[in-house]
């Protein structure tokens, strides 16, 4: 079980991260990156499973949309729950998509982002979280769901060092334990893993095997 001292040194470590590095600007690469890939998917696509257990992509499409919407919305301090249920998707889940992740990024890009608290009723209702805090979560999601729809695909997901050696900074924060088997759980226990790829090594730390679906 987490601890509070544990949680406040977890969010502290992040918040300095954001003193470190551009979060909002890796944020942004990975997003795009996300808009990248899903623009390759078909709607024969939509049924396969992906890497994430118990979605298919469809599920895991819908789930990138809304967290896309609810983010954005909590960087302009709403914190209404609602905002977060699962949006279905349209008749172009493609143009879906790139709408949510176009509207994420011109709400993160505005003029003091990181300053701002954010309500993130989804994760907790006892507390809000710092700018910086937020952005490196949807940050680490993104390089994680991009390489989800990618391997879903079987294709590939490129990243930047340095964008990896961020991402696996926020990894290695992310708190593992009984949190991780918990029902709604954003990732699953670490996997024993070995290997010289950054992105490998982030997959592994939160639950993702890196040779799904072997």
């Amino acid at each position: 079980m987490t601890t509070d001292s544990e949680t406040a040194a977890e969010l502290g470590a992040l918040r300095s991260l954001g003193t470190q590095v551009d979060l909002i600007a890796l944020d942004a690469q990975a997003v795009r990156a996300s808009i990248e890939v899903v623009s390759r998917l078909t709607a024969a696509d939509l049924s396969k499973p992906t890497p994430c257990a118990g979605w298919t992509l469809h599920g895991l499409l819908a789930h990138m949309i809304t967290q896309h919407y609810g983010f954005a919305a909590a960087s302009r301090g709403e914190g209404d729950l609602s905002l977060w249920r699962l949006r279905p998707l349209g008749a172009d889940p493609v143009a879906d998509y790139r709408a949510a992740a176009e509207h994420v990024l011109a709400s993160f890009a505005e003029d003091g982002v990181l300053d701002r608290t954010f309500p993130l009723p989804e994760f907790t209702r006892a507390f809000e979280f710092s700018g910086a805090e937020a952005v490196s979560f949807h940050f680490v999601d993104y390089v994680v769901h991009s390489w989800d729809v990618a391997r879903t695909l079987g294709r590939t997901v490129h990243f930047d060092d340095d964008l990896l050696t961020a991402a696996l900074s926020v990894a290695e924060i992310v708190p593992g334990g009984p949190a991780r088997v918990a029902p709604g759980a954003a990732f699953g226990p670490v996997i024993t893993w070995s290997g010289d790829s950054t992105l490998d090594e982030i997959l592994a730390i939160l639950g993702r095997s890196p040779s799904w679906p072997e």
